[in-house]
């Protein structure tokens, strides 16, 4: 997830958020000054009421990225990197570059943030202790008390048995140890979550109808975003399957249409675009190189008048990350979002472009291993 507001950096890992992070703090800002504090403490004012709600909801978000701090660091120690920590209007993603070796490892770090999450509800109910001891404001330990159900709740919440809450790579991790199989027990994970997502959000439905509209649209809410997620997850699971022990060689489109920095973007359409079967065009510069790509769109776009367009000033660059050699392994396209009209990278060598990978090309590969292995294709 893109990060809206970059914090800095945690023992390397860049920190940050997602504006939605505001949309949310807002809200519980909004319910706690309004609903939960005034009925704790009838008497307390707007002011008082407002800045201590405020300062729960940013306590709030702390205990969230202590939440995926706890994830990072275990993971780090594991040998997984970890490419970044963000927060979002959900929860908190912690963003790791690889799976962990064991099914040890892999139940450690999952389990490690509901138990962060559990020892924040601890501290704060003991926060809560202290301050009812000593006649803290009603106010403030109204806010505590909140702090800390809430911690908790999120602690038994992620331990939920499907992906991609925590407990579902926690069910995968026993299922791993148990049968051996990693790929089985993160299917069989997946699957869970799918199932936990429409549950919830049919109790969602049902609780919108008949008691709540504003709960029941939220655990709707949370529903659809796990069994989303749970799909998502599933359908990269099996393009990473698709893509073991396979070259980049192996799945490229050879020999593709392209054109010239330098070349006229008209006398290109005329000469290559409107003859190809492609959709999007490498565009190589003068040592022969892959530098950009244009679509059809683009060109499209281009008026008339507009005749001395090169396809260098239409393209898309590409980066050093996108121009890739022909025997790399294919797994390191999985995670690229296309950079231009389905253009997932340019294949070069020897300064001489040899093909491109395409989002067409990466549905193949997982449809023909899907063949080879005789497994129906999912609904």
């Amino acid at each position: 997830m893109k990060q809206t507001f970059r914090f800095g950096t945690f023992r390397g890992i860049p920190v940050g958020m997602h504006w939605s992070v505001l949309v949310i703090m807002l809200v519980i800002a909004e319910i706690l000054a309004r609903s939960v504090l005034p009925t704790a403490d009838p008497g307390a004012s707007p002011g008082a009421r407002w800045t201590a709600a405020v300062l729960a909801a940013v306590l709030f978000m702390g205990s969230l990225a202590a939440h995926e701090f706890a994830h990072a660091l275990v993971a780090r120690r594991h040998g997984v990197r970890v490419g970044s920590i963000t927060l979002w209007a959900l929860g908190g993603l912690a963003e790791l570059d690889g799976e962990p070796g064991t099914a040890r490892a892999d139940l450690q770090i999952a389990g490690v943030g509901p138990l962060a999450s559990a020892l924040a509800g601890g501290v704060f109910a003991g926060a809560w202790a202290a301050g009812h001891a000593l006649g803290a404001p009603v106010i403030v330990t109204a806010s505590l008390s909140w702090l800390a159900a809430t911690n908790v709740l999120i602690a038994v919440f992620n331990l939920l048995p499907g992906a991609p809450l925590d407990g579902g790579r926690i069910l995968r991790a026993l299922l791993w140890g148990r049968g051996g199989d990693r790929a089985s027990a993160t299917r069989s994970a997946q699957r869970a979550g799918m199932v936990l997502g429409q549950v919830m959000i049919g109790a969602g439905l049902l609780t919108l109808l008949l008691w709540s509209w504003f709960n029941g649209l939220w655990l709707a809410v949370v529903g659809w975003f796990i069994a989303g997620s749970a799909r998502a997850e599933a359908r990269f699971t099996d393009l990473r399957e698709a893509a073991k022990d396979l070259r980049v060689a192996d799945v490229m489109t050879r020999d593709p249409d392209h054109g010239w920095a330098w070349q006229p973007a008209a006398a290109f359409v005329q000469d290559v675009a409107v003859r190809s079967r492609q959709t999007v065009f490498p565009v190589v510069g003068v040592a022969g190189d892959p530098v950009g790509a244009v679509t059809l769109d683009r060109l499209a776009r281009v008026p008339e008048r507009e005749t001395g367009a090169t396809l260098g000033d239409l393209s898309v660059p590409l980066g050093s990350d996108r121009i890739v050699d022909p025997e790399q392994p294919v797994d390191v396209l999985l995670q690229m979002a296309p950079v231009a009209g389905g253009l997932v990278a340019a294949v070069a060598a020897d300064h001489h472009l040899l093909g491109i990978v395409t989002t067409d090309d990466l549905q193949r590969m997982m449809r023909q291993t899907r063949l080879r292995r005789g497994s129906p294709a999912p609904a």
